[in-house]
Formats: C-alpha cells, structure tokens, sequence
C-alpha cells in the first residue's frame, strides 16, 4: 500500500496523515477520478489502525467532494481538485432577485477554498426531506431555508445540530440552531407605523397574503398594526377577480402580485399613490425605478448574506435578527 503512508510520533493526526497522502497521490496522477481506494479495513490492518481513523479520514474526503462512497463497493476518486477545504449545503424556498442577492453576497463573502451547492424545495415538504437525506454526511454545514413547511426539526434531527444554519425564517421549535432571520411580525408593524402618517391618507389596508408563502408574523404584525390603529382592512390571498376601490393601500409580499395590480391601477386608469397605494415587501433594484419607485419594508439581504459567511467561518452558534427598514418612494 504505497499510496498511503502513516508514520508514528511525527506530531500528525493519523487520520489526517492518510487524507494528506491520497491528496498527495491525486496530485501526483498516481490517482485519477474513477479509480479506487484502499478498503478501509485494509489501512486499518495495515497500520494497526482503529476503523474510526480511516473512516474519519474517509469522510473528510468525501464531505469535501474529492471522493465518494459506492454502497457495498468501497470508495472511488470523485474529483482531481483537493483545493476544497470545505462544502456547503444551501436549500432555498425558491430563486427570486433579493434571494440572489443575498446568495451572491454570501458566496462573495466566503474564502475561495469553499464550495457551494444550492438547492430549492419549492414549499414542498417531500423535496425538501429527500433532498436532506439524500446529502447526509456530504457536506460540512447545511443552510436551510424552513419556510412554513411542518415537521422540520425531526426531519433536520438526523443532521449535526452544530453543522446547521436557519436562514430567514425560523420558529420556536428551531431555537436550538444558530440563525440569521427575519422578525416578521415586528417588521411589518414597525414599517407600518413608520408609514402612519402616509397610511392615514386612505381608508382601508389589505394584505395579500399566501398562508403556505408567507410567514405567519406578517400576517399577525399586520393584524395588530390595523387594530392599535383602527384601520380598516382585508386579509386577501390572490388578485384574482379583485376590483380596486379608490383609498385602497395593497401590501403585497410577491413580486408577481405587484407586477399584477400595477398593471390593473392602469387598466382602471387609476393613479399609484393617489388612488390606490401600495407598499412591497422585499426590495430590489427593479422597485426602486417600475413607477417612479415602489416603498417597500425590507431587509438587508446583502447583508444577511455577509453575516451568514461570517458565522460559517467563524463557527458562530447564535442568533440573530437581520435589520429590517421601511424605503419609502412614490407608490404611497
């Protein structure tokens, strides 16, 4: 067994003395993607090793991407790049501009010897659990993005509770995972009020909300907003069918929702902000420019992104609650 070399008293983890000599036998080409590596038994045996030593060894390769595991088979070379020093698991609930946003300042902000992979679950409790167990053990940290989905916790109980993030929204039953999110109840109420004394203006306030989308705290910030307040108001879950009425402000979480009563004030031929107000959620490059500008209640998603690599990197086990801001512009 040429390949790997573990020497005693030298000051080297033995685990970490095989990962440095497969390393070295890519780098060499004595190993080429495909090939296969010594069975763990065999190192084992043959430096009197313990099998947790070689599997930790193993592991670390495989976690980082250089080599994979075949059930039954052993382990084959999977990548000639040993520059990964650590992969990332990242489950969004869907791509949309402020999410990319907030990936790219989040890859932006890690170093460059870090890789990685996003996947999304669409607000789909089957997608996101087989998309959890089928990368058990492949990765160094999992990012993950709940969203209203139900049973969560048992379902990341088969994760290292030290190895997993919640991103963006989380719930009590979570607390035990470091986080960087939002406080959407206080959000909302706390841009509403910002907004009083525009909000004051019009006669009613509704809210287009998607219970399986959308967190339960906008909702309820909202509820308490129009009832400290005495506002009249609606809780609505689609455009669709709707006929906007004159004083009207529409708070609308999505932006294909605002693409939609944008284009039914003109159909009306109503003006933004004098007829029918509006308030966004989430801001964009795009809200600031359609109609002269869109207000918005947001948080920093650059920011979030940045926060986010810095507990990666630094091995941070808290939480914390990303700034959120009431932009306001012409659509109130």
């Amino acid at each position: 067994m040429k390949t790997i070399s573990v020497v005693e008293n030298i000051g080297v983890p033995k685990y970490k003395q095989i990962i440095s000599s497969i390393e070295s036998a890519i780098l060499s080409g004595e190993y080429k993607r495909g090939d296969k590596l010594p069975s763990i038994n065999s190192v084992k045996l043959r430096f009197s090793l313990s099998r947790d030593t070689v599997l930790l060894a193993y592991n670390d390769l495989k976690v980082r991407g250089i080599v994979n595991s075949v059930p039954g088979k052993g382990y084959y070379v999977k990548s000639e790049s040993i520059e990964i020093a650590q992969k990332i698991f990242l489950l969004f609930d869907e791509l949309n501009a402020f999410k990319e946003d907030l990936y790219n300042s989040f890859l932006k902000s890690l170093n460059t010897n870090i890789e990685v992979d996003i996947y999304f679950h669409h607000f789909n409790y089957d997608v996101f659990s087989k998309l959890i167990y089928d990368n058990i053990g492949s990765y160094n940290y999992y990012i993950i993005m709940p969203a209203n989905l139900n049973d969560i916790p048992a379902i990341l109980d088969v994760l290292p509770q030290d190895r997993v993030y919640i991103l963006d929204q989380t719930r009590p039953e979570l607390s035990q995972y470091p986080a960087i999110h939002q406080n959407f109840k206080k959000d909302i109420l706390t841009g509403l009020v910002k907004g009083l004394h525009l909000l004051k203006k019009y006669q009613k306030l509704v809210l287009l909300f998607q219970e399986l989308k959308q967190p339960a705290g906008m909702f309820e910030g909202f509820k308490m907003f129009c009832n400290t307040y005495r506002f009249d108001n609606e809780v609505i879950d689609s455009l669709e069918g709707r006929t906007l009425v004159k004083g009207e402000v529409y708070i609308i979480p999505d932006d294909r929702s605002l693409i939609r009563i944008i284009k039914k004030i003109k159909e009306v031929e109503f003006t933004l902000a004098k007829d029918i107000g509006i308030i966004s959620y989430n801001d964009t490059l795009l809200k600031e420019i359609v109609e002269g500008g869109i207000t918005t209640i947001s948080t920093d998603f650059n920011k979030m992104g940045e926060r986010l690599a810095e507990m990666i990197t630094n091995k941070e086990q808290i939480r914390i609650e990303n700034v959120n801001n009431l932009i306001l512009r012409n659509s109130l």
